[in-house]
């Protein structure tokens, strides 16, 4: 038997990296899945690898900054699979890059809608069909930018801060219906969203990474997979309003010990991981 057998999940993002990671771990444990991102190409091949792993999934285009595209994917999983008991708000990008001073009010604003105005629509549209089968458990993405004043760009660390305490709000409101909400929170994760900006790619990315937490390893999107996991089962039932770092202990040892300022870098927009910017 599967963690996960019986239960139907939407995942946003879930056309590459820590998403789709999850997408296929959920899978082999018995779920059945949305795929809900822009990127088609990537996640028609998410849906393919879900089924190599033994479960049922579809994909669904979604611009997570759009209500009714949101709406869209829930009912999707619905219509398809029955129910819904897990949602999982992990897609994003990296956004407005650069100074304050130099940041436009439409890239802030932009920013927030994908970042944070999306995991408020999740988790408005989770709820009525959650009630429907008594409970279920939303999951976000947040990020230890979201804890740390220096550990990413302004504008990302300022929306993350803001799923961080959404996610400890929507909890308390939706306890009483038994629907846990919860977040995330990764550390440096050699995802394409990253390494899309470093020059050498994944492998100079990997390099860079590997040694700015006490845990020498890099971080990846099994790892935030395997926490996702623990979130979604009844394994964490009396679980909820929690930011769980994952994060190799970077957040513990609470410095970046001298590496590349998140600020030294130049006003531009960030956007999918897909999408050349």
């Amino acid at each position: 038997m599967g963690r996960l057998d019986n239960k139907v999940a939407v995942i946003t993002g879930a056309a590459s990296g820590m998403g789709r990671a999850t997408a296929i771990r959920f899978a082999g444990e018995g779920a059945a899945i949305v795929i809900a991102d822009l990127n088609q190409e990537g996640g028609e091949a998410a849906v393919r690898e879900c089924r190599e792993n033994g479960g049922r999934a579809v994909f669904q285009k979604t611009d997570v900054a759009d209500e009714a595209q949101v709406k869209a994917a829930i009912a999707r999983a619905v219509s398809e699979f029955g129910r819904l008991d897990i949602t999982y708000n992990n897609a994003g990008l990296g956004g407005a890059l650069g100074p304050i001073e130099n940041t436009t009010v439409e890239n802030w604003d932009r920013t927030f809608a994908v970042l944070l105005r999306s995991v408020f629509l999740g988790i408005k549209h989770s709820v009525p069909e959650m009630r429907k089968v008594g409970g279920g458990s939303i999951i976000s993405t947040a990020s230890i930018a979201g804890i740390l004043g220096a550990a990413g760009p302004l504008v990302y660390s300022v929306a993350k801060c803001g799923v961080i305490h959404l996610t400890r709000c929507a909890a308390v409101e939706l306890g009483k219906d038994r629907i846990r909400v919860n977040c995330i929170c990764p550390g440096g994760i050699n995802t394409p969203l990253l390494h899309k900006h470093i020059p050498g790619g994944e492998e100079a990315t990997r390099q860079l990474l590997q040694n700015i937490q006490p845990i020498p390893k890099v971080g990846d999107g099994d790892d935030i997979a395997g926490m996702a996991l623990y979130l979604a089962s009844d394994d964490s039932q009396w679980v909820t309003g929690t930011a769980m770092v994952v994060d190799g202990g970077f957040v513990a040892r609470g410095s970046f010990l001298g590496g590349p300022s998140v600020f030294d870098v130049p006003t531009r927009w960030s956007g999918p991981s897909f999408e050349k910017d």
